[in-house]
């Protein structure tokens, strides 16, 4: 039977992305490739949680909400990431979602001191993060695409820590065997990226630097998401 994953939407791409096509969901959709059905559930729009029964796996995607918000969609959404990754249910939580899954298992999302992170940059595995299943079989160093203004500030206990950034921490994390997040976005092109730290410029938000870095595609990290699929078959 093919296994089917629920993606959570927290919501949608920056309007100045209208021309291109799809969002979060259908990205993150191409990058699982054929071998997992999946079903859209719009968290975002109150639509209703499924039971977790019915639940193989679970994606949440990013937003521009912040966990912080407390809006009672995310109130809802992270009590049943929670208890979803406390079943042991394969989770994957990226960006927004990855924030949302560590406060539903009881760690700390804030405002970035650094500020925000936005760009292709290099995120650093961990000891545990180079055997982990998830993201061992990339790189040491990888580039990512990033642009979140949040991040998890302290990891829920028992978490491990798998990879780090310039600017986070904790850009990535287990919990148990089957629930991980990644702060980047495995399913954004450098196009999709670039218009996010244009985004930022216009808003005064970003150094020189981070302006002008260089961005390209990231075919490492972009595979995490056929592993994650392949995990599930």
């Amino acid at each position: 039977m093919t296994a089917r994953i629920h993606i959570l939407k927290a919501g949608s791409k920056l309007p100045e992305l209208d021309a291109l096509f799809g969002d979060f969901e259908d990205w993150i959709r191409d990058g699982l490739g054929e071998m997992v059905a999946t079903e859209v559930v719009n968290v975002a729009d109150d639509a209703p949680l499924p039971p977790l029964r019915s639940v193989d796996a679970v994606i949440v995607t990013g937003s521009s909400a912040m966990v912080t918000d407390h809006h009672g969609w995310i109130t809802r959404a992270s009590d049943w990431l929670g208890e979803a990754a406390a079943r042991g249910t394969p989770v994957l939580g990226i960006c927004f979602g990855h924030q949302l899954l560590a406060h539903a298992l009881g760690g700390e999302v804030a405002d970035n001191p650094a500020g925000v992170e936005v760009g292709t940059v290099i995120a650093t595995l961990s000891e545990a993060g180079a055997g982990d299943p998830l993201l061992g079989p990339g790189a040491p160093a990888m580039p990512v695409q990033t642009s979140h203004q949040q991040r998890v500030m302290r990891l829920p206990v028992g978490a491990v820590l798998l990879a780090t950034t310039e600017r986070d921490p904790h850009h990535a994390f287990r919990y148990g065997e089957r629930a991980w997040g990644v702060q980047f976005h495995p399913e954004f092109s450098a196009e999709v990226t670039r218009a996010y730290v244009a985004h930022y410029a216009e808003q005064g938000r970003l150094a020189a630097a981070q302006r002008h870095a260089p961005v390209s595609d990231t075919p490492v990290a972009a595979a995490v998401l056929q592993r994650f699929a392949t995990m599930l078959t």
